[in-house]
């Protein structure tokens, strides 16, 4: 009696992508910053700029718009630690405010980028032809102008205000955004488990957002970091030029502005604002050091 060949159904083994978590990655990754001093000067400095600015209205000693003329021009003392400005309105409250404006442009043009950028850096990458021609065309076009020329373009086209001036910084960012996560894409979609799921009847919305972009988060979170002091300069730029924050708003860069006719008389009110924003862009820079080493230990700096 002879008995049928039974037949075994292959039952494809689930892949695991790059991206799954690992036992002890984030101690891992917590030793590393914790080893890379610069990384974590930076991230202290960038956690403390975050904090001032959720905070900044409650331990801000005065009303930062109030003017006191009996004050104008008043040296750095224990009253006014920062000194006092042209109005007599307190330097250092008018700091703690002016780095409010600074955080939210930063954090919100970045995602404003994000939100456009991303979407269509990844229908390029993946898709190509057509759609990559149409999308590396736009990005050429944005590319073809400095970021602060961009950026001081649309805000003057749009008007003064710090709600313009963050849509004017968030498109200028863009097009580095998109040119990322299209390289990004197109080094991924031929990956194993990118082919494994496509193979396994994997859709593309599920190819893209179950696959590709959460391998794709490092070099992003990376760019982040290097997008906000960006946004922080361009948001000094553009309320320097009137373009961004209105007096009497206190911002960093109507401060500079405003200290200008008062250089040699009350130094104070151009250095103290203009030292905040190099240490916030580089407490942002240095931490985006130190993230880049963390998600990619091989290809960070040293």
């Amino acid at each position: 009696m002879t008995t049928a060949p039974t037949t075994v159904r292959d039952v494809p083994a689930p892949v695991a992508t790059p991206s799954a978590a690992r036992p002890g990655r984030a101690r891992s990754g917590w030793n590393r910053l914790r080893r890379n001093r610069l990384a974590l000067t930076g991230a202290v400095l960038a956690a403390l700029f975050v904090l001032v600015a959720l905070l900044s209205h409650v331990i801000a000693p005065y009303d930062p718009a109030r003017p006191d003329f009996n004050q104008a021009l008043a040296e750095p003392s224990w009253a006014h630690w920062l000194g006092t400005d042209d109005l007599g309105r307190d330097q250092l409250s008018r700091v703690l405010v002016g780095v409010t404006a600074s955080m939210q442009v930063g954090v919100l043009a970045v995602a404003l980028a994000f939100v456009v950028a991303v979407p269509l850096g990844l229908i390029a990458g993946y898709y190509g032809r057509v759609a990559d021609s149409v999308v590396s065309r736009l990005t050429d076009t944005l590319l073809a102008f400095p970021f602060l020329v961009l950026a001081v373009g649309l805000a003057a086209i749009l008007g003064p205000s710090l709600k313009n001036a963050t849509i004017a910084i968030g498109i200028s960012q863009i097009p580095a955004i998109i040119r990322i996560t299209r390289a990004e894409t197109l080094r991924l979609k031929s990956a194993d488990y990118v082919q494994a799921a496509i193979a396994n009847g994997g859709t593309d919305r599920v190819v893209l957002f179950r696959h590709i972009l959460p391998n794709a988060s490092s070099a992003l979170i990376v760019q982040a970091t290097v997008g906000i002091p960006s946004a922080i300069i361009g948001e000094a730029v553009l309320s320097f030029l009137g373009l961004g924050v209105q007096p009497p708003s206190p911002s960093l860069g109507v401060m500079l502005s405003s200290a200008q006719p008062f250089i040699a008389q009350a130094p104070w009110m151009a250095v103290f604002p203009g030292l905040v924003i190099v240490l916030a862009t580089l407490a942002f820079n240095l931490l985006g050091d130190g993230v880049r080493d963390i998600l990619d230990p091989r290809g960070g700096s040293r």
